[in-house]
């Protein structure tokens, strides 16, 4: 059955008839719609706007049921096809913000706001969903909208300027590149901008004044996305202009004429939505008479800008109204009855579901599983065949909020959430914070003059800018690097990929290096050196793990199906590529050895868990090491919490247990009769005597002492070995050492997991206490970091004051170790509700109840420990908080301040964090390669290091591990045809092009200096001919036409890469003249490869190359040779 069938029963259905033609009537209709529950009230929603012609507004009681509601309408009305016109539903938001504080608007609401206006303005709009908060603000005029409104069509003559004029007049911002609603950027003859009603912005491209065309535009991208025949650019809504002709956002849509036009209101708790307007406007009240009631500047009066409980009970009279929630609060009009039960609760219990599949089937009902994903689809459909019952039943993906059993027309829908018992997560469109995320990254990974740069020849200098440089009478533009003592270094726009942004500690400035002295190249020469024994050591490592045999393990059971379906969280695509990593290491002979790294909260436990009962469900025992006693009963809740419905004993031993407990649990564990067993460096003791050990999982491995490592040595031999990290280890170091270690890096937070609301705030006590008592009323605990010992006491005696209630334990790193100890097992017990704490909390901590988090002195901390820290919260389904407590921004260093806006505007788990936590990069390289290895890191800079290393093992993995790696070598000679693949030289790991010729980016092609360094490093970052294609194609969207110069200057990237092939290490193009010099190294076996015979053979038959050494050097030179095309065609014949 399809969800189209399904619909069109409801369509079918007398009753929805009945609610057609009480809707055709002329008058005022209320009806109350009796025995809807779960997502069946949107299944009727979606019939009734499907058979009329009006708008009909949803009412829910708050934004979260506004969300799950919209997203099943949305689901509903997609599907419901056949109509002359999709039906459009749109969600309408509060635009977030206090009454009064314009500061606190929400953008990416005011945009929903004002599309949907829009959309009722051209009357194209079927379903609007919404809460009370958001009806409470009042909304612009019609009249007024239109007359603020610019609409464009192609084809339309109009000049540049006048467009400018008017988005200035409507308020809009001119930018360097357009990212959020309100802004508009002009670029030679195309304009970009961001109106207030649509989802993306606009890009309009002039010819004269003519407009020639007009596309939508991705803003995180700047890609354009689609081509449009007219727009229609709105200002800001909320905004001041519009500011003095309001009304109600009923009265905006009661605008429409005519009988079969009146618009419908749906309301789930009408008296609910009557008491929160009246509380808002109280609040608005409030405020006015405290802050603007006697300003100088006049402000609206409430009245004039929010509605009240009244005035709403007054306006919805001239509307049909349907009351679809559990209360009806209206009296009068016709009741229409359903028979719906919501979906029975299973409690994962697969029998009871079957058996109530079963019942459903034999007394005629329809079985429907609604699934978030296909996978979960496939996984239902093992679990039943495991289990081995005939059923009939059909899966459909696509998302519902709550199942329900409808007994009228026989039908069962199911969600697979529910099944499972996995959290169910709403989508709103929120593009918008990713656009601001994605800035915000440029911000931080861009080069601004000042920065401190690694050049790989000079060492450490400071960049002051891009600087046009005349070579030979031709522009070219080339990068400054001021040493120490104002050396000044000029390099080559095509040298861009020798120089990375230096990164070491934050917060700790480099040693700038002199120019010409020999200390840079000492480092980087005793660098190399530790950096090959290194290397050598773990490809050895790796090779002499590949040689070992251990035990095999079966394919996955249907026990292990079911505990994987059960998961709350939907996985992550990283996630299940690393448990299937995993479970593939541990069917095969070899003795796995794998590291999984992710951040906090990413799910590596999960992977671990899985792993494990893969283990017992073939009778082997699983070793769980912890670095510390808390994490030990923290993963013993952990596992048993999710295996506690699977056959498997999980035991742990620490510091809290007796010696009577210890000997017991170990008895056990020696019997077989403990599976899993968790637990501190005591169980690499002697005393600890597994019967079968299958499976070793170490967590957290850089905090184990060189003692228990040596003892793992021995206990591993055969035995499958599972690492977990928290630390992330940066994507380039996996690249490198994937030939070391067998890596799965988990970079994606769960998808229907809640961001951490994170909020800035100045210190006040009633932040502490309004934060604390929120918290401590809906059952949660609190975290209170504050990193000063000498008066952490006076910051819990605050809280103690402020909120007598509350049970308050202070915890910091000079405490006794077993007091401290016994203090976090009490807060994870929820003994206590606050835990006032210095950054200890940062490792570790996993408490699925503490939900909200207070950083003291935020300015203070590294954003690497500001996000750890947040880690700690939002670890359950429940909406979690975090506040920045600071003092004022004019107070704070620039630094401090990109900081935590950077932490703020971030609230998304993980989102892009591993690229600016440059810290925590050093951090991951640190544990996975040695603390020694962390001091040149932060002497070399991250990018540096990483070159070497990558260099390193590049020349280990062609000498001494040749045989090891045969596969791959061949792998990356297959690819060498193809546009997809990346340009490596085998013997030249780069090319240096010297040139004379006029290539650049002009100014008046792009006059952004910034932009035009991250254009350049773009295209000097290309590694494939696919790379350069979409190069040119976004240029030519963004810029317009592309001009000789640059497409000279994307040459020069395809002239580079055919010397790496040719094995040139630098190629000079100057006075109509090329000169291309060989490998230096006379001792190469590039002088005995075939690359190097192909040169011989083409200048043997060739008289316009010439080949001569001078000074111990080969080079070839051509003429005339008087462009960079000219040079690659003569360099292809080579090859």
């Amino acid at each position: 059955m399809t969800l189209r069938a399904i619909l069109e029963r409801y369509e079918n259905d007398a009753r929805i008839h009945e609610i057609k033609n009480s809707l055709g009537s002329a008058l005022p209709e209320l009806i109350h719609l009796r025995g809807s529950t779960g997502s069946h009230a949107a299944f009727i929603g979606a019939a009734a706007v499907h058979a009329t012609h009006q708008t009909h507004l949803f009412v829910l009681p708050d934004k979260e049921a506004a969300a799950y509601f919209l997203n099943d309408l949305e689901n509903l009305l997609q599907e419901a096809a056949g109509a002359a016109r999709k039906k459009t539903v749109l969600f309408f938001p509060a635009s977030y913000r206090k009454p009064y504080q314009v500061e606190e608007t929400d953008n990416a609401n005011v945009l929903l706001r004002a599309e949907v206006l829009d959309k009722i303005r051209r009357d194209v709009c079927d379903a609007i969903v919404t809460y009370p908060a958001a009806l409470s603000e009042f909304v612009v005029t019609k009249s007024q909208l239109e007359k603020n409104t610019l609409t464009l069509k192609r084809g339309d003559k109009v000049s540049i300027a006048f467009i400018t004029d008017l988005l200035y007049e409507f308020g809009f911002e001119r930018v360097d590149y357009v990212y959020e609603a309100g802004q508009y950027a002009v670029r030679g003859g195309i304009i970009d901008v961001f109106s207030f009603a649509n989802e993306h912005p606009f890009r309009i491209e002039f010819f004269g004044d003519d407009v020639d065309s007009i596309r939508t535009f991705d803003a995180l991208t700047q890609l354009s996305l689609k081509n449009l025949d007219f727009l229609t650019i709105i200002p800001n809504v909320q905004g001041k202009i519009l500011q003095e002709s309001r009304e109600t956002f009923l009265s905006y849509i009661t605008g429409v004429e005519g009988p079969h036009a009146r618009p419908v209101i749906w309301s789930y708790d009408v008296e609910l939505t009557i008491a929160q307007l009246d509380k808002d406007f109280e609040t608005a009240e409030r405020i006015y008479n405290e802050d603007f009631a006697d300003a100088a500047v006049r402000r609206l009066a409430p009245e004039q800008l929010f509605l009240n409980g009244a005035v709403f009970s007054e306006s919805i009279k001239s509307f049909h109204i349907i009351e679809f929630g559990q209360r009806h609060g209206l009296n009068g009009g016709k009741t229409i009855a359903f028979s719906v039960s919501p979906q029975p609760s299973f409690n994962k219990n697969f029998d009871l579901l079957t058996q109530d599949i079963a019942s459903n089937q034999s007394n005629g009902y329809g079985n429907i599983i609604f699934t978030d994903n296909p996978k979960q689809s496939e996984r239902l459909h093992a679990i039943f065949e495991d289990i081995g019952r005939k059923l009939e039943y059909t899966t459909l993906s696509i998302s519902f909020h709550e199942g329900f059993v409808d007994h009228d027309l026989k039908l069962a829908c199911y969600t697979d959430h529910q099944i499972f018992e996995r959290y169910h997560r709403f989508r709103l469109r929120d593009g918008f914070q990713r656009k601001k995320e994605a800035l915000s990254l440029k911000e931080l990974r861009g080069l601004n003059p000042g920065d401190y740069v690694v050049h790989i020849d000079h060492g450490v200098g400071k960049f002051a800018g891009l600087q046009k440089i005349d070579v030979n009478g031709k522009q070219q533009e080339a990068i400054k690097i001021v040493y120490r003592d104002n050396d000044v270094l000029f390099v080559s726009i095509h040298s861009l990929h020798r120089i990375a942004k230096f990164s070491g500690k934050e917060g700790e400035a480099p040693r700038i290096d002199k120019l010409g002295s020999n200390a840079w190249q000492n480092l980087k020469q005793k660098t190399r050196i530790r950096v090959r024994e290194l290397a050598f050591d773990l490809i050895k490592l790796y090779a002499e793990r590949k040689a070992k045999m251990g035990f095999a393990f079966q394919p996955d059971n249907y026990l292990q199906t079911e505990l994987e379906a059960s998961f709350i969280y939907e996985d992550t695509p990283d996630q299940y590529k690393a448990t299937l990593d995993v479970k593939k290491d541990m069917e095969r002979e070899r003795v796995m050895d794998r590291l999984v790294c992710g951040d906090v909260g990413f799910g590596k436990t999960e992977v671990a868990i899985r792993a494990a009962f893969k283990s017992v469900c073939n009778s082997k025992q699983v070793a769980v090491l912890v670095p510390t006693t808390i994490l030990a009963l923290q993963h013993y809740k952990t596992f048993s919490e999710r295996l506690k419905n699977f056959p498997a004993n999980i035991e742990f031993i620490n510091r809290f247990r007796t010696a009577k407990e210890k000997k017991e649990i170990l008895k056990k564990v020696e019997e077989g009769t403990i599976d899993i067993l968790i637990g501190t460096h005591a169980i690499t003791g002697k005393d600890v005597k597994f019967k079968d050990l299958g499976l070793l999982i170490i967590d957290e491995e850089q905090k184990f002492g060189v003692a228990v490592k040596d003892k793992l040595k021995t206990m591993k031999v055969n035995v499958d070995t599972l690492t977990l990290t928290a630390t992330p280890i940066p994507r380039t170091l996996q690249f490198s050492l994937m030939s070391a270690r067998d890596l799965s890096v988990i970079n994606t937070p769960p998808p229907n997991r809640f961001p951490v609301q994170t909020e800035l705030h100045t210190f006040s006590e009633e932040l502490f206490r309004d934060a604390i008592m929120f918290e401590v009323q809906r059952g949660g605990q609190v975290f209170v970091i504050h990193n000063r010992v000498q008066n952490i006491l006076e910051i819990a005696g605050m809280i103690q004051r402020l909120c007598p209630d509350v049970r308050v334990a202070v915890g910091h790193g000079q405490m006794d170790g077993g007091k401290l100890e016994q203090i976090m097992v009490d807060f994870i017990e929820g003994q206590y509700d606050v835990l006032v704490a210095t950054t200890i909390v940062e490792s570790g901590l996993d408490i699925s109840n503490a939900n909200t988090i207070i950083i003291n002195d935020a300015h203070m901390f590294g954003l690497s420990d500001l996000h750890q820290m947040r880690g700690r919260v939002g670890r359950s389904n429940k909406k979690a908080f975090c506040y920045l407590i600071a003092p004022p921004a004019f107070m704070l260093t620039s630094e401090a301040q990109r900081r935590l806006k950077a932490i703020e505007d971030f609230s998304d788990l993980g989102s892009g964090f591993h690229i600016s936590l440059r810290d925590l990069d050093i951090r991951g390289a640190g544990n996975l390669l040695g603390a020694e290895q962390s001091g040149f890191i932060s002497d070399l800079g991250f990018d540096m290091y990483q070159k070497i290393l990558d260099e390193t093992i590049q020349e280990l993995k062609e000498t001494e591990f040749k045989d090891l790696f045969k596969e791959e070598e061949a792998e990356q000679k297959e690819a060498r045809d193809d546009v997809h693949a990346k340009h490596i030289g085998v013997y030249v790991r780069d090319t240096q092009v010297d040139t004379d010729l006029e290539i650049l980016i002009p100014d008046a092609y792009v006059n952004n200096i910034t932009e035009r360094l991250s254009l350049y490093r773009q295209l000097d970052d290309s590694e494939t001919d696919d790379d350069l294609m979409r190069f040119e194609d976004m240029l030519r969207d963004r810029f317009g036409p592309i001009p000789a110069q640059v497409l000279e200057l994307i040459e020069t990237v395809r002239l580079r890469w055919l010397g790496m092939e040719l094995g040139m290490e630098r190629i000079i193009l100057k006075n109509g003249k090329m000169i291309c010099y060989f490998v230096a190294n006379q001792n190469s076996p590039y002088y005995q490869s075939e690359a190097f015979t192909k040169v011989l053979r083409y200048v043997q038959s060739n008289y316009d190359a010439k080949m001569k050494e001078t000074n111990n050097k080969l080079t070839l030179s051509f003429e005339p040779v008087r462009s960079v095309q000219d040079a690659i065609a003569r360099l292809q014949h080579i090859g």
